[in-house]
């Protein structure tokens, strides 16, 4: 499974920063990739988009824990996250007006399978 996470409102230094933060947990050393703006017309790619591929087991739960971590350290702008995760699922989350309590159940509202129609 493949989340993508974007930041809006925020500059190239703190996605990089972000997929730096997220490469220091060992279960996503290697799963986490940075993608670029190949239309831009500056010099290289900007990065845009932050994709982790999660496996079974504890991958969604060490993510879910670095993410409200790093949502809770101060920083300048105000940084919206938004996850894109395969079931058609999007959670956003502003920095600033969620509290990290319940950053777990956001998060974790974006992995869950849809349950059967009634």
């Amino acid at each position: 499974m493949l989340a993508q996470i974007t930041l809006q409102h925020s500059d190239e230094g703190t996605l990089r920063g972000l997929a730096s933060w997220l490469r220091q947990e060992s279960e996503l050393r290697g799963a986490v990739a940075l993608s670029g703006d190949l239309g831009s017309e500056d010099l290289g790619p900007g990065y845009e988009l932050l994709t982790v591929a999660l496996g079974s087991g504890g991958a969604i739960t060490v993510l879910t824990a670095s993410l409200k971590t790093w949502l809770s350290q101060p920083r300048r702008s105000d940084v919206r996250v938004k996850i894109d995760v395969p079931n058609g699922r999007t959670v956003e989350i502003d920095a600033k007006r969620v509290h990290t309590s319940e950053v777990d159940d956001l998060i974790r509202s974006a992995f869950e399978s849809e349950g059967p129609q009634s």
